[in-house]
């Protein structure tokens, strides 16, 4: 054959492959009648650290419950979802709603007279796990729930502000809000009042709302929105979810999730090593416990995500000795902490030192970096403010007072977290080192929801609280939230029990200031007060860390290590 003659054989040969459409090399045919084969389940094990009596959320607990709730916030997070859910960044994402309302998209009104409206607007396919659609109905239910003081569930400051609820058609609701609150956007997410489905609820609600709380739908008769549903619960040991065929953001990569309940954190890293738990999710585990594992396994993923953050907290109702009291010996015994050295040590270096609050990770950090007062670790300068308030350094070093009695404190931690025993002993060790004295107490497990205890610790406590920059956290500060005898010990937050009248209107500024600009300038004044007068002493911010088996993907730790991105979660 001529070479030109080949040439446009082969030519025409590799057009006709390039040309679009052009059918693949058919498949074996099935034979008639065969049955088709399944595609393989897929299950990805993974653990949180204690068993949620039931899947109410914190924010619907019992009036006076306090201690440990790890699990709860995580099971939730897996099984049912709000309009808007905060992504790993806490940035607010529409999930249920098909937008976040704000000031740009015109859905959150600033009103003439003071008050101020936001209205949501459901995606029409949002449904529950049975299959019922998600209306404003459920909506205006789960609001005259919270709003019902007959109903034990513990309030919401915020739904304090709301003045009414309108549903102009199904898929919308309007709230009247009779004042400025900051973060009217999280109402009905994880942050404030999930919903509840009218449906399932409303009867119990009519009939004993007094028992609502102990219906089996909080447990393993759970219905809620999220992109995972209940499939079985055994008690002590896990509860089975599988993938929702209906979840408004698309069905999970995953068909089934075993959630093991594992309280102890030793037993958890031993399941880890063995492969039997593939996902650690919340808080409990420490930054050196995942890096020695990874360490074992170097397979592993090891992830951190922004954690709570490590103050102690002075006492300064009613402390003992009473120079915990006196700003300039708080000053003193600051001085003498090498947070660093800390941060180094326990959190591996990952962690930034706290110099408030504030995270220098976060955009807000810039906003109030020239407000807050720093204080180095200078041990010498300590040492010299302590004796500038008429203490004297015996020949061992110690400080006494003019009687000859010795300067000692007790500082207290809760058994709770292995990170604030390991934080304690340090500082203790710090104080000592300049002449103090001090007992280091370490409150046991029994002893945590003892609330009349906890709250008249002598001189201070160590403890480690999730961070955010909402108004409901920040405002924990104010003194409407000091446990005292005169409200049973009930409030919760101002664990220092600072009480100012000044500062309390610091923090209702930054709780009302719509505009950027006003609430940043409260958010500085509030920082700039509590590190000049030190009412609280801040050590770190702490890192919370996810090991995951090589074969997860998609994971992304939300603050506090919560799931928020679950429909995303893959395994090969």
């Amino acid at each position: 054959m001529p070479l030109a003659r080949i040439s446009a054989l082969l030519l025409a040969l590799l057009l006709a492959a390039c040309t679009p459409g052009a059918a693949p090399p058919a498949a074996p045919a099935r034979q008639a009648g065969a049955p088709e084969q399944p595609r393989a389940r897929t299950r990805f094990v993974v653990a949180v650290m204690s068993e949620p009596a039931s899947l109410a959320n914190i924010k619907t607990n019992p009036r006076g419950t306090i201690g440990n709730l790890a699990g709860i916030d995580e099971l939730v997070a897996l099984v049912h979802v709000g309009l808007a859910a905060a992504d790993d960044a806490g940035v607010l994402r529409p999930v249920i709603a098909e937008a976040v309302p704000s000031i740009e998209n015109g859905l959150w009104r600033l009103l003439p007279d003071g008050r101020m409206e936001t209205t949501w607007r459901i995606r029409p396919d949002a449904q529950w796990h049975d299959g019922t659609p998600f209306t404003a109905a459920d909506l205006l239910f789960t609001l005259q729930v919270e709003q019902d003081r007959g109903v034990p569930f513990g309030r919401m400051a915020p739904l304090a502000l709301v003045e009414g609820i309108e549903a102009p058609d199904p898929r919308t609701v309007t709230v009247t809000w009779k004042q400025p609150f900051v973060e009217a956007d999280t109402l009905f997410t994880e942050t404030l009042s999930l919903a509840m489905p009218k449906h399932l609820l409303e009867e119990s609600y009519l009939q004993d709302k007094e028992n609502l709380i102990n219906v089996p739908y909080w447990h393993e008769g759970f219905i809620g929105t999220g992109p995972f549903k209940v499939k079985s619960w055994t008690s002590g040991s896990q509860v089975l979810l599988e993938a929702n065929d209906r979840y408004v953001l698309g069905r999970p990569k995953i068909d089934e999730l075993e959630v093991k309940f594992v309280a102890d954190p030793n037993t958890l890293i031993a399941n880890i090593l063995a492969g039997t738990v593939e996902l650690n999710m919340g808080r409990g585990l420490d930054i050196e416990q995942g890096l020695k594992a990874r360490e074992q396994r170097p397979d592993l993923k090891l992830m951190t995500g922004p954690g709570g953050w490590m103050q102690i907290y002075p006492q300064f109702l009613n402390p003992s000795p009473a120079i915990v009291a006196d700003v300039r010996f708080r000053r003193a015994l600051f001085h003498a902490i090498d947070r660093q050295e800390i941060v180094d040590t326990i959190q591996a270096g990952l962690a930034p030192v706290a110099h408030s609050f504030v995270r220098q990770d976060w955009p807000e950090w810039r906003d109030v970096e020239s407000s807050t007062v720093m204080y180095e670790h200078d041990p010498r300068r300590a040492a010299q403010l302590i004796g500038e308030l008429g203490y004297t350094r015996g020949a061992d070093g110690m400080f006494r007072d003019s009687s000859a009695q010795p300067l000692a404190i007790e500082m207290r931690t809760t058994a709770q977290f292995q990170v604030q025993t390991k934080t304690l002993f340090p500082v203790a060790a710090y104080w000592q080192g300049v002449g103090v004295s001090v007992d280091s107490v370490v409150v046991p497990i029994q002893r945590i929801t003892d609330r009349e205890y906890r709250a008249n610790f002598p001189a201070f406590e160590l403890i480690t609280a999730g961070n955010t920059l909402t108004s409901t956290r920040v405002k924990l500060f104010h003194s409407s939230n000091t446990a005292r005898a005169e409200n049973g010990y009930q409030a919760n937050g101002n664990y220092a029990r600072y009480v100012n009248p000044a500062f309390d209107a610091m923090l209702d500024r930054f709780a009302a200031a719509i505009p950027r600009a006003e609430r940043m300038q409260a958010l500085a004044q509030i920082v700039q007060h509590q590190t000049e007068n030190l009412t609280l002493l801040p050590l770190f911010h702490a890192v919370n860390p996810t090991i995951t088996s090589e074969r997860a993907s998609g994971f992304k730790p939300g603050v506090g290590n919560i799931p928020w991105n679950a429909h995303e979660w893959n395994v090969t």
